[in-house]
């Protein structure tokens, strides 16, 4: 009998030590799970890079947030990171210079190999949604490489004065420009659920139709269509719709050179007013504004006005801007660049741009210019007589 009940003793106490046994057995996995949860690693192999600060950044809200940082050492270092919630593209950069690369950063393992004088030409491997970004870029590539040729070549007509062939070359560079969107449309449209298609999206919408952009918007995967993002993009189309040709223009209030404050609203009730957004370092704004002069002069005894909107950031620098190109109307800037209020109320994202209001303030024209601005306002004046 006490040899019996020793045994069950020992039995019991053998079942007690394994179910410990199972439950630290069961602790260590579960740390071991935690542990292996995805996330990115980048391995960086860059020449010339010895004892270099090597920073993992990306853009947020309109600025630059430093994800990671390692140092190199003999052109070698490692970044490791936690979970990354989707691909995104960020920049890797070294040190305080201009000398980065751009890739899409996922839960891989990513190597990141070339030359410190040659960052931006580094190969990059290990992430599948910058493979399908690569890929994309060399099926427009030979369109871009045909663009920079016509561009070169438009250069060199201007320099030498030759106005019919720019005419010409313009023309082509505008054929090849619209080649080049229709592909960049196409892979929109054909890959749904991929992570590259927002930031080609985002690049096209400046020239794209707020309904258009909407419509590229939901036939996304519900993944992608509500990537930051795309939130963004809607939260802009909602603004875009606000400024379409057929709305009342939002008022907004500036100060004018002499530090006045000037409303927009009052400068409307004449039979017609151009909204300019323009900017004294901006190249193709200033070479716009002969052609608005030329309007102005001709048709503001008719009833035609400008209201120049100046995205600048030198207060000197926009008002030598416009005594050079003589422009002899209203001007208002809050120097804000492009966090220019006006700039957000009416969705402006490039310059040059403008809106036409007529007597009412309803925006009857967009991004109107040369011979097409000209004709409009003629147009309209002529209507009204």
């Amino acid at each position: 009998m006490a040899t019996s009940q020793k045994t069950e003793k020992d039995s019991k106490s053998n079942l007690s030590s394994m179910k410990k046994l199972l439950y630290f057995a069961f602790v260590a996995a579960l740390a071991v799970g935690c542990s292996s949860q995805p996330r990115y690693v980048v391995k960086g192999d860059v020449a010339g890079s010895d004892s270099i600060t090597f920073y993992l950044q990306k853009r947020e809200a309109g600025k630059t947030v430093k994800i990671d940082s390692a140092v190199s050492k003999k052109g070698l270092f490692t970044l490791k990171g936690g979970n990354v919630d989707y691909p995104q593209q960020i920049q890797l950069v070294a040190g305080n210079t201009n000398k980065r690369t751009s890739f899409y950063l996922e839960n891989s393992e990513i190597t990141v190999k070339g030359s410190l004088d040659s960052l931006f030409k580094a190969d990059i491997k290990g992430s599948k949604t910058q493979d399908e970004y690569k890929a994309f870029i060399e099926t427009n590539k030979p369109l871009s490489d045909t663009y920079s040729k016509t561009y070169t070549q438009y250069q060199a007509a201007s320099q030498a004065g030759n106005t019919a062939l720019v005419a010409a070359i313009e023309k082509r560079a505008d054929s090849i420009q619209k080649e080049m969107v229709l592909l960049q449309k196409g892979f929109v449209k054909n890959n749904p659920s991929s992570y590259v298609a927002p930031s080609i999206l985002q690049s096209l919408s400046y020239e794209m139709e707020p309904d258009e952009i909407e419509t590229a918007i939901n036939a996304m995967d519900t993944v992608i269509s509500n990537l930051p993002q795309m939130m963004s993009l809607k939260e802009r189309v909602a603004v875009m719709k606000s400024v379409a040709v057929g709305q009342k223009a939002p008022d907004f209030t500036l100060n004018n050179v002499d530090g006045s404050p000037v409303a927009l609203s009052s400068k409307i009730g004449a039979k017609l007013l151009l909204v300019d957004f323009w900017a004294a370092w901006c190249g193709p704004c200033r070479q716009e504004n002969p052609n608005v002069v030329k309007v102005y002069n001709e048709f503001n005894k008719k009833g035609f006005d400008v209201f120049g909107v100046s995205l600048d950031q030198e207060k000197d620098a926009w008002v030598k801007a416009i005594n050079d190109d003589k422009l002899t109307w209203t001007h208002v800037s809050d120097l804000q660049y492009w966090n220019s209020a006006a700039a957000k109320i009416y969705a402006v994202n490039a310059i040059p741009a403008n809106f036409l209001l007529d007597e009412s303030g309803t925006i009857i024209g967009k991004n109107l210019r040369g011979e097409e601005l000209y004709n409009k306002v003629k147009e309209v004046l002529e209507a009204k007589k």
